[in-house]
């Protein structure tokens, strides 16, 4: 089995943001980047049925800058097989529907059976990327899988229901996954891995995707919140903190 993990270069998620002098962009000078922890999720369970089947080659693709290099070396010393990085200048800064096209081109070399992709990236929350490189690809898509697993010529998907509901699913091969936290946590890269991560195949490819359709017009960081206040202390507070809720936060 052929496996392509799509995954992307973010900031981490405890990094304290700053706008550029541009006014576009996020300042990189202070920033912690990190591989989008979604497609970590996707990675491991791809890596979890590279287990249960050795033959099975995980590849993971990165439409992204050339800093980007050392987020793939991660992905290979986790477990990955090979990496392939497609170079472009700003690619977290791409629209959905270019760095899809971007994707589907090199997947489409490769002729995978499974392509996963973690359900967003943390950078920008969007969750389009998966559905349209499915739509590029002509596959079927299922979406915020919790677990899965190779059945043959299909593969078994497990998804949380609004309800709360788990739907069970049987989506036949090739298709495209997006991954949620499920109940494994991604596993770490160890010395072994690390070592070993450096001889693995990092083939780099042009961005054949073409211009952003979308551009930043302006950034600005959210207004900060107002500071507490206190009521009172005790049950001296109650009466007042109910009336609080019910007449200005409008809560109750």
């Amino acid at each position: 089995m052929k496996i392509v993990v799509c995954v992307k270069r973010v900031p981490s998620t405890d990094t304290r943001v700053k706008i550029a002098p541009d006014g576009t962009s996020i300042d990189p000078s202070s920033v912690e980047w990190i591989i989008s922890p979604y497609d970590e999720f996707a990675l491991e369970g791809a890596l979890q049925i590279k287990d249960e089947d050795p033959d099975t080659e995980v590849i993971v693709v990165s439409l992204a800058s050339p800093e980007a290099t050392k987020e793939l070396r991660t992905c290979l010393a986790m477990g990955a097989d090979r990496a392939i990085h497609i170079q472009a200048d700003g690619g977290s800064d791409r629209d959905a529907q270019t760095t899809a096209v971007a994707l589907s081109q090199v997947i489409q070399e490769e002729n995978p059976h499974l392509v996963l992709c973690g359900k967003m990236a943390v950078d920008k929350d969007q969750g389009q990327v998966g559905i349209l490189l499915a739509y590029q690809l002509g596959w079927p898509c299922l979406t915020e899988v919790c677990q899965f697993a190779s059945k043959g010529d299909a593969v078994e998907a497990k998804r949380e229901s609004g309800s709360g509901a788990m739907e069970i699913y049987e989506v036949p091969l090739p298709a495209v996954l997006t991954v949620t936290k499920g109940d494994t946590e991604p596993r770490y890269a160890n010395l072994k891995g690390i070592m070993a991560a450096k001889k693995k195949p990092l083939e780099e490819k042009t961005d054949s995707g073409g211009d952003s359709s979308l551009t930043v017009r302006s950034m600005e960081m959210p207004a900060e919140r107002s500071p507490g206040r206190i009521v009172g202390e005790g049950p001296d507070a109650v009466d007042e903190l109910i009336r609080l809720l019910r007449e200005e936060a409008k809560a109750i």
